[in-house]
């Protein structure tokens, strides 16, 4: 079984054209890449672009999230501390 190593270009130049309407089908056939090699790359390669113009890759997206992740778990910490350490008036 042999490995090809392809370059980033030629990666990230296959990406392009899936999102410019190929099929992966198509791309493989043509460029003699196997379908799990490009999905992969598909999934690294993508790009995003925001409401601001700012493209991110889908890597970015994916630690994006998971920052997200990070903080929703650590503000949802603070809140449950404040709620303990928080003196409550006879009134509640």
């Amino acid at each position: 079984m042999s490995t090809t190593k392809y370059d980033e270009d030629f990666k990230k130049s296959l990406v392009t054209l899936y999102q410019n309407g190929k099929t992966q089908a198509q791309l493989c056939r043509e460029y003699g890449v196997s379908e799990s090699a490009l999905c992969k790359w598909v999934k690294q390669y993508a790009t995003v672009q925001t409401d601001d113009g700012e493209v991110l890759t889908a890597k970015q997206v994916k630690e994006l999230q998971k920052r997200n992740a990070q903080l929703e778990e650590e503000n949802l910490i603070l809140k449950k501390a404040i709620a303990i350490f928080t003196p409550h008036s006879g009134n509640d």
